[in-house]
């Protein structure tokens, strides 16, 4: 790897962590300078500002849970299986990133007008839709779920996040035993 790949790729890692163990809006440029021994004329060279940094971040890994949730979402038929399918995508990531997770989670609970808060709304919004999309999907196979896709998208990734908080605070498991059991948890509650 290049120079210049290599410091892209040391910012990115370092910025990800930093953000992740204290939050976004605690962590200031020259911190993130000093800790990926770069200058700030470098940082800025790359990335243009710290929130293209974080930008940066959320297309890079966001980009890769994004298309986990997309290639699960798609209705089969199937409301358990998909439902599992789309915890378990949001577990891999959780296993496979966990810095990335702790952000994503620490920025969709941001103040909205907070920079972190706007840096993070459309990926957000992108994996409620597809979500959502689900559901909508889902209530011609199963009329009571008709006109509620909303809620359903919004309790359903409130569900599977707090497994991936609790899991990434040391406190839980995003096994598949336990997500089955979160999903079968959810379904009760749409079902009855």
């Amino acid at each position: 790897m290049d120079d210049e790949g290599g410091n892209k790729r040391i910012i990115l890692a370092t910025a990800l962590r930093l953000f992740s163990q204290r939050g976004y809006e605690s962590v200031g440029v020259a911190e993130l300078c000093e800790a990926s021994l770069v200058t700030k004329p470098t940082l800025y060279h790359y990335y243009g500002s710290k929130r293209g940094l974080l930008d940066a971040i959320l297309g890079e890994k966001g980009g890769v849970l994004l298309a986990r949730v997309k290639a699960c979402s798609a209705y089969a038929h199937d409301v358990k299986t998909g439902l599992e399918a789309l915890a378990f995508a949001f577990a891999r990531t959780a296993q496979e990133e966990p810095d990335f997770a702790r952000l994503r989670l620490s920025l969709s609970f941001a103040p909205p007008g907070s920079e972190g808060g706007q840096a993070a709304t459309a990926l957000n919004y992108s994996i409620y839709a597809e979500i959502e999309a689900f559901f909508r999907d889902a209530a011609g196979d199963h009329g009571n779920m008709r006109g509620r896709s909303r809620p359903y998208a919004a309790a359903f990734i409130g569900t599977v996040d707090t497994y991936v908080g609790l899991y990434l605070a040391g406190r839980g498991s995003i096994g598949e035993d336990a997500l089955r059991g979160a999903v079968r948890q959810f379904m009760h509650g749409i079902f009855s």
